[in-house]
């Protein structure tokens, strides 16, 4: 049976963690970008993973950090997966031993089936919004039809995701997972438990009629 995954991204604070959880989510996103409105400090993610029950992943967020730093992260914070958003290597990617997602940017004229074959040791290729001046967070959308088939790693899909056009993106891309921030905060970092609510009904009944379509 077809379960979407969902990671919420950007957290800030321990009760939006502890609402996510209770919602369902299967990951939290701890951005370590300092540009980044959502970026957090150690110990404010320390805080956060302290909230955070069994079962749930926390993935920490870099774009091009030095490799000293993403070690530190690890060796103080729990964390499950890395998730790396700028132009890391490869090689860069799997030094750590973990799983990891990369961040492929939807440029106009990205050949993403050729972008994608360094990463074949990634969980993932998490599919995002291109913008010159950001890495990421932009809310914005991109045009799912330029996501080709075959892609070598299961998709995350993310870049303004949010209750009221995920179940066509699941429905069109069917990603192995959904990655949303700006769509369901009221403030940079500041996640609204009614709208995590609310997504996850969205996904859940876009899983529901895509179940029953295989069925028949």
């Amino acid at each position: 049976m077809l379960r979407t995954r969902i990671k919420i991204c950007g957290l800030t604070r321990p009760c939006d963690a502890e609402a996510a959880a209770a919602l369902g989510i299967d990951a939290l996103g701890l951005v370590f970008y300092n540009p980044s409105p959502r970026s957090v400090s150690l110990a404010q993610a320390a805080d956060i993973a302290a909230a955070v029950p069994p079962f749930v992943t926390l993935v920490a967020l870099f774009v091009n950090p030095e490799a000293q730093f993403v070690e530190r992260v690890i060796e103080k914070l729990p964390i499950g997966m890395l998730q790396f958003h700028g132009d890391e290597s490869s090689n860069f990617c799997e030094q750590f031993r973990m799983p990891y997602l990369k961040a492929l940017r939807m440029r106009p004229d990205v050949d993403l089936a050729q972008e994608a074959i360094p990463y074949r040791s990634a969980s993932g290729l998490l599919l995002d919004t291109y913008r010159p001046e950001a890495p990421g967070g932009t809310g914005e959308t991109f045009s799912w039809d330029a996501i080709p088939p075959g892609l070598t790693r299961p998709v995350v899909l993310a870049g303004g995701l949010h209750a009221g056009n995920i179940g066509q993106a699941i429905t069109q891309v069917r990603p192995a997972a959904v990655d949303a921030s700006t769509g369901v905060e009221v403030a940079p970092g500041e996640k609204d438990p009614r709208m995590i609510a609310g997504l996850v009904q969205a996904v859940r009944e876009a899983d529901d009629q895509l179940n029953s379509e295989i069925d028949e």
